[in-house]
């Protein structure tokens, strides 16, 4: 048995591993009864003009701890949960091998987990392999050239794969840990186990990805680059094949996991007769501060301190069914651009592992509701796709983004000296024209609030470069309690895209949850 003991405290000077010593002093069990001890999380506590560590400790006891630790009067504990996949195959037949369409983290963990047990899927993803879309994106960064269909959007390891590899979440499931497993035997370190706030780092995440594409296809698997799901055939309200640009392949079984951006897959699942429905979703810019006053802003005179890591914050103020906020926070980092058709500005932001470039930003953004854009589910994204043209002409209809100081937004007219990193270039704008005009309010009135939280977040310097619109999805595909869609048996709608997660944890873990609802069900005899 492994328990957890929580709020243990350390000095910055001490570091976060002296807790460990800590813990087993307090829990006074001789040495017999532990068979291991390690950190387990750790965040900094910044409050009160101080700064210190606050740990949690694993603790593994042997049998006699375990009778032990009911004597440890005055410790408070939790058991840790252990990760809770049921695996046991299921007995239908299938016709053919399982799909799965996108290969981001929903993807590419259903498929992983697939692989794993024998059932060798077929991974068609619309956009290019790493290799090839990073060169992509890099082209569209330095020279404006943007491949519709292998972007920050669009290709192997999906959005995630440009944004940080943030691993924060805020469900509590138990195969949080087993995601994180995985991706440290792929190649993401170690410490992501014992960050509050974990991250990869765009550059390493791309190393992890290609690891895993290189698995699944070591155990059977396949996966098909630049093959977009054009139709998705159901007899019966029974999915039957999926066709393609590159034609068709037979399932009766497949896990639809395309992202958020993925509009025209959108239309194909109707066309087959799932149901969409519209949900809420936020829209906003990307807000940019020095990293080094964030830092002083948190760590106060600690700031720069070697055991300290780069500051990051997540603030909100919400009023009536309206909420402004901060998330995807990307310290040391850079604002991305982020369209993925022609005639579009989309922000996004990035860190690499080492997080170590001179600006921060994180999203700043304010949730919108069907009351805001319409009750159909194509509403959600054409309210998007009206942002996103608005700011390409707002830029100047040639890739720049429109900006703005908060001090200009606010009415002080305040230049900046900080420069913008959107790398297509900026331009000047006054970006709350571009919201209707409850969204532009929130913004604006949630700004001095938000910076009595965070000393400096509402600099009249900070700047904004919009505009942000692809936060999730605008959209849910309904699916049942057995995980597959309505009307159409054996279609999986998994992840961010279909509505059921938001970020790379919770959309990996629903995707994994996919596969094993396939797995239980399905035996898996037919394979390669």
């Amino acid at each position: 048995m492994t328990i957890i003991l929580n709020n243990i405290s350390a000095t910055i000077e001490q570091g976060a591993e002296a807790s460990v010593a800590k813990a087993l002093t307090m829990l006074k069990l001789s040495e017999d009864c532990i068979k291991g001890a390690a950190l387990s999380k750790f965040s900094v506590d910044a409050r009160r003009g101080g700064a210190k560590f606050v740990c949690s400790v694993a603790v593994t006891l042997t049998e006699k701890g375990e009778k032990a630790i009911g004597d440890c009067s005055g410790i408070t504990y939790t058991v840790k949960k252990e990760e809770d996949i049921n695996l046991e195959k299921g007995t239908e037949k299938l016709t053919a091998r399982p799909v799965v369409v996108g290969f981001g983290p929903a993807g590419m963990f259903s498929a992983l987990l697939l692989a794993q047990n024998g059932y060798c899927p077929i991974v068609l993803e619309r956009g290019d392999a790493m290799e090839q879309r990073a060169s992509a994106v890099d082209k569209f960064w330095k020279e404006g050239i943007l491949n519709p269909k292998s972007n920050v959007q669009f290709g192997e390891g999906g959005a995630g794969a440009f944004s940080d590899g943030k691993l924060t979440t805020r469900i509590n499931d138990p195969l949080c840990s087993y995601v994180t497993e995985q991706l440290i035997k792929f190649g993401a370190p170690a410490e992501i186990r014992t960050l509050a706030k974990p991250h990869i780092g765009t550059d390493l995440l791309r190393v992890v990805v290609k690891n895993i594409r290189k698995e699944i296809i070591a155990l059977g698997g396949e996966i098909i680059f630049n093959t977009t799901a054009t139709e998705f055939v159901v007899e019966g309200k029974k999915l039957r094949s999926i066709k393609t640009e590159s034609g068709e392949f037979l399932a009766n079984v497949a896990i639809v996991a395309v992202g958020h951006s993925a509009r025209d897959t959108f239309e194909a699942m109707e066309s087959a007769g799932l149901r969409l429905e519209p949900k809420s979703f936020s829209v906003g810019a990307r807000i940019e501060h020095l990293q080094e006053n964030i830092d002083r802003a948190l760590y106060g005179k600690l700031a720069g301190h070697p055991n300290l890591p780069v500051g990051e914050y997540q603030l909100s103020h919400r009023e009536g069914n309206r909420a402004a906020y901060t998330f995807c926070m990307c310290p040391g980092g850079m604002v991305v651009a982020a369209a993925s058709a022609e005639g579009q500005v989309v922000t996004n932001g990035m860190s690499y592992h080492a997080r170590d470039f001179k600006n921060a930003n994180s999203a700043y953004a304010v949730s919108v509701s069907p009351d805001d854009f319409g009750t159909g589910w194509r509403d959600g994204i054409a309210f998007q796709q009206k942002l996103e043209h608005s700011a390409f002409v707002a830029g100047g209809s040639n890739g720049k983004a429109p900006f703005t100081t908060v001090g200009k937004l606010l009415g002080n007219g305040r230049g900046s000296n900080i420069t913008p990193s959107y790398p297509l270039g900026v331009c000047e704008y006054p970006i709350e024209k571009l919201f209707p005009k409850q969204v532009s309010d929130m913004m604006i009135k949630a700004l001095p609030i938000l910076g009595n939280r965070l000393t400096g977040f509402n600099s009249p310097f900070a700047v904004l470069t919009g505009v942000e619109t692809r936060t999730s999805s605008p959209l849910r595909v309904a699916r049942g309690e057995n995980l597959t869609a309505e009307n159409a048996d054996g279609l999986y709608p998994s992840g961010e895209g279909a509505g059921y997660a938001g970020g790379i944890m919770s959309a990996s873990v629903d995707g994994i949850r996919c596969a094993a609802a396939i797995i239980n069900r399905f035996s898996s005899e037919f394979k390669k």
